[in-house]
C-alpha cells in the first residue's frame, strides 16, 4: 500500500492551455489538475506521468467574451491535448521535505468556433460567424513540489510557472500557447488510511499582461477536490471537484470590458486502478468534471486519462 500512495502521488500538477487559455477570465491555471493523493509522497528517482484531456465548453452565446484580442460571442471550444511531464523525484529531504520537480508541455488540437466578433487588437473588425484550428504545443510549465507526511496526514507547497514559448498568435480564435508568463503557488492536504483518501490544494495565479494584447488577467484562486474509497487494494473509486475564482479584476488597455471577474466549479466521478508491468507498478485513472456556476468564462465538461510510468525500479 505505501507503493501504491507513492505512485498515485504523481498524479499532480498540468497547466492550462488550448480552451482553458486565454484573456477574458480564462486561466493559466486548469482547474482539476490536482487529484487523488496529491500531498502523499512519491516514490524516489524518476517517473513520467502522461495525461490525455479533453475539454468541451461554450459561453451560451448571449455574452460577450474577450477571446484572441477580439470581444466574441456564441463561442464554442474543444480541444484534446497529451501531457508529459517527466519528473525526478529528490532522494534526500529538504526542509523536512520530499522535493520533487517537473517539467509539463503538451501537444494537441484546439478548436472553437464563434457566431460574431468584433475589434480584433490590431483594430481590424470582424462580423459574422468563423471558427478556427490549431495544432500544436504548448508553453513550457516548471512546477516544484515539497511534501512532508505524518503518518495519515500528508502536507505539501508548490509553485509553478511558464515559458511563453507554446503555439500563440494574437489574430487567431483559438492558441495553444498563453502569449504570457504566470506564476502560481499553494499548499494541499491528503489524508490516506489505506482505504479511505481525501485530498484538497488550494493556490493562487499572478499574471504578467500579453504584450500583444495588452490584456492582464487577474489574480485567480483555486482549489482542487479529491474523495476515494479503495474497494480492493488495486482499485478506488470516488469523486472529484474544483472551484475557480478571479479576486482581482482584469486590466490593460486591452481589456475593454472591464475587470471581467469570472468563475466557474465542477463536480464528477472518478476511478483509478494499479497493474503490474513487468515488476513495475504502474497507475491509471479517469475522472471527469462537469461545470456549473460559471460566470465571464465558457462552461462544459472535461475528462481526464491519465497514466503514471515509475521509470527508476
Amino acid at each position: 500500500m505505501t507503493r501504491i500512495r507513492n505512485l498515485c502521488g504523481l498524479m499532480v500538477l498540468l497547466p492550462a492551455i488550448a480552451a482553458q487559455a486565454d484573456d477574458g477570465g480564462i486561466s493559466f491555471w486548469l482547474p482539476g489538475q490536482f487529484g487523488t493523493l496529491a500531498a502523499a509522497p512519491t516514490e524516489p528517482g524518476w517517473s513520467m506521468p502522461l495525461v490525455y484531456y479533453h475539454v468541451s465548453a461554450s459561453d451560451g452565446g448571449n455574452k460577450p467574451v474577450p477571446r484572441g484580442g477580439r470581444t466574441t460571442f456564441g463561442l464554442d471550444a474543444k480541444a484534446d491535448l497529451l501531457f508529459a511531464s517527466p519528473t525526478y523525484t529528490f532522494t534526500e529531504p529538504l526542509l523536512g521535505a520530499q522535493a520533487a520537480i517537473s517539467m509539463v508541455a503538451a501537444v494537441g488540437r484546439s478548436h472553437a468556433s464563434i457566431d460574431a466578433a468584433l475589434t480584433g487588437p490590431r483594430g481590424r473588425t470582424f462580423s459574422g460567424g468563423t471558427d478556427d484550428s490549431l495544432k500544436g504545443g504548448s508553453d513550457v510549465y516548471l512546477m516544484g513540489t515539497l511534501k512532508w507526511n505524518h503518518g495519515v496526514h500528508n502536507f505539501m507547497a508548490y509553485s509553478m510557472g511558464n515559458l511563453p514559448v507554446g503555439a500563440y498568435d494574437p489574430d487567431r480564435l483559438v492558441n495553444i500557447g498563453l502569449g504570457h508568463a504566470s506564476l502560481d503557488a499553494g499548499g494541499g492536504y491528503t489524508y490516506f488510511d489505506k482505504t479511505n483518501e481525501f485530498s484538497a490544494v488550494a493556490g493562487m495565479t499572478y499574471n504578467w499582461e500579453n504584450p500583444d494584447t495588452d490584456y492582464k488577467n487577474g489574480i485567480d484562486a483555486h482549489l482542487d477536490l479529491s474523495a476515494s474509497h479503495f474497494i480492493t487494494d488495486q482499485t478506488h473509486l470516488g469523486l472529484v471537484g474544483y472551484v475557480y475564482h478571479q479576486v482581482t479584476g482584469d486590466s490593460g488597455s486591452g481589456a475593454t470590458l472591464g475587470d471581467f471577474k469570472s468563475r466557474v466549479s465542477a463536480v464528477g466521478p472518478q476511478a483509478g486502478h494499479f497493474f503490474k508491468v513487468g515488476k513495475d507498478l504502474w497507475y491509471t485513472n479517469l475522472k471527469g468534471y462537469y461545470e456549473f456556476d460559471a460566470k465571464n468564462r465558457p462552461e462544459g465538461w472535461n475528462t481526464w486519462l491519465s497514466l503514471v510510468i515509475p521509470l527508476s525500479n
